[in-house]
């Protein structure tokens, strides 16, 4: 059965060269840079329109024309999607804010973020006949390939680095997957990726060198949407390591905006990294449209431990395009974000999630952002995947 998917083709996020999506599809092969899907949303905006959707399954895939997967049968789902938006009265009144909500990621499946990207790469990969994936990853992203790919009846092949969470390791191990460490960071692992996967028959799912894991990222935009009543919220402070989800969700509004479900200002999107990793953050405060590899990267938030990511270019280009900006915390600031959350709202962040309530009230201090503006932080995973960083720190 059809899902009735309005995807058209793909185009190069930089030079515009047009691609098959009924070919397996990596990168621009011209100019080495993200391919992104598009869609023909006036055929969409046919389709169905906002009013169906509480009538449709509560997942992501509720949105499934705007997703790329043509046959139902395809959809390798365990559930994801429709997290809740929580709002945190106590921690916003301290900074003198009325509206501050958290999109609590924790509660999809695999306990990340990480899995919206992954149910739709590996759905279409299922789709376009791949039976062997390969990803590095800095954590939570192997738990998600290995379970969607188990789920698929893929086989998954995952490089790490050594001192990733053991959770991470842990999980993908018990999914079945081929799991390598790697005396490194996530960029060494996408080395090896790189230079093993045509010996290997490995289709490579690294963050932007496949075109789809971005289509999962940008439900958390669309669900932003839908749960605000189609009113977008002034301010998004978003966890940045590869960045998907911020380029993602910048690209959900904009198609929203073409179906005429929104109009009128679209949301600041604000960058967070950490210090001991922050190549958007200097990117952006030197007016560059690129990122340089940040040298000897280290945090305790191992999903911000990116170097360089393969999509900064778009990331900075939706930063600038939005109003918005790059800021990083320390790790400090990081641990004592968790504590706050935790023992004023019940919320385990992840260190990465963490880190956007450190900024938000930097921000605040600041005079950035005003007390009378809607603001949604992301929690992009469960802090109880990180036990040893918890048990280490002083909490």
């Amino acid at each position: 059965m059809s899902t009735h998917s309005c995807i058209t083709h793909l185009s190069c996020s930089h030079c515009g060269t047009t691609y098959d999506h009924r070919e397996l599809q990596t990168f621009c092969e011209a100019c080495n840079r993200p391919l992104l899907v598009h869609y023909d949303l006036e055929r969409a905006r046919r389709a169905f329109k906002k009013e169906d959707l509480p009538a449709r399954s509560p997942d992501m895939w509720r949105y499934r024309e705007i997703l790329p997967v043509l046959e139902t049968a395809n959809i390798v789902s365990l559930g994801e999607g429709m997290t809740p938006l929580i709002q945190v009265e106590k921690l916003g009144s301290r900074i003198g804010l009325e509206r501050v909500w958290v999109k609590d990621e924790s509660q999809i499946p695999t306990g990340s973020f990480k899995a919206r990207g992954l149910a739709a790469a590996v759905s279409k990969a299922k789709e376009l006949g791949v039976r062997r994936l390969a990803i590095p990853s800095a954590g939570n992203a192997a738990g998600a390939l290995a379970a969607y790919a188990a789920r698929a009846g893929m086989e998954s092949y995952i490089f790490m680095p050594r001192d990733v969470p053991r959770i991470n390791r842990i999980e993908s191990e018990v999914a079945g997957a081929h799991v390598t460490l790697v005396d490194g960071l996530i960029s060494d692992c996408g080395k090896i990726v790189a230079e093993k996967k045509a010996e290997m028959g490995w289709f490579d799912v690294s963050t932007l060198k496949e075109p789809y894991r971005i289509e999962g990222k940008k439900t958390m935009g669309l669900e932003i949407a839908e749960q605000f009543g189609w009113e977008l919220p002034d301010v998004i402070l978003y966890p940045t390591g590869g960045g998907t989800g911020l380029i993602g969700m910048w690209k959900a509004f904009a198609e929203l905006e073409e179906l005429g479900w929104i109009s009128g200002k679209k949301p600041r999107m604000i960058s967070v990294q950490s210090t001991g990793c922050d190549p958007v953050t200097r990117a952006f405060q030197a007016g560059q449209d690129h990122c340089e590899f940040f040298e000897n990267a280290q945090t305790l938030a191992a999903g911000l431990r990116v170097p360089k990511a393969f999509g900064d270019i778009l990331i900075l280009k939706a930063l600038r395009e939005s109003g918005g900006l790059a800021l990083s915390v320390s790790d400090e600031e990081i641990v004592a974000a968790v504590k706050e959350v935790a023992a004023s709202e019940g919320l385990f962040f992840c260190p990465e999630g963490a880190a956007t309530w450190a900024a938000l009230k930097r921000l605040r201090e600041d005079g950035l952002v005003q007390p009378d503006e809607t603001v949604v932080l992301f929690n992009t995973g469960s802090g109880l995947k990180y036990p040893e960083i918890f048990q280490s720190a002083s909490l």
